[in-house]
């Protein structure tokens, strides 16, 4: 079982940063991927970037590619997205997920961070 919470969202304007953290529980996060999605009102929730548990590699949607950036503290049992160089098209509810090392889908997901970029 793992536990997710994440915090760091808030209001920013577009050209602004924000880092998002994501506090996971368990004793076994270092054998978790971790992933970030979001989700904009009246739209899917979409996929934004992943860090394996494995050697943490990383994926990046394309829309965020470049700007953001994905990384994972396992010793603090924690994950953090930095996101620079915001857009309102960023815009959205900002989740953390957890896939297990065994396991081929993000089987935990936190109550979410708002992210509100103005124009």
């Amino acid at each position: 079982q793992v536990q997710l919470v994440e915090s760091g969202g808030g209001l920013v304007q577009a050209g602004g940063s924000l880092r998002l953290s994501c506090a996971a529980s368990g004793r076994t996060f270092s054998m978790y991927s971790m992933g970030w999605f979001r989700q904009a009102p009246g739209k899917e929730r979409e996929f934004v970037a992943a860090i394996t548990w494995s050697n943490g590699s990383t994926n990046y949607a394309i829309p965020v590619k470049g700007r953001f950036t994905i990384s994972r503290d396992n010793a603090k049992n924690m994950v953090y997205l930095q996101m620079n160089s915001l857009k309102p098209e960023d815009t959205a509810v900002y989740y953390c997920a957890a896939r297990p090392a065994w396991g081929t889908t993000y089987e935990y997901r936190g109550q979410g961070t708002q992210v509100t970029v103005s124009s």
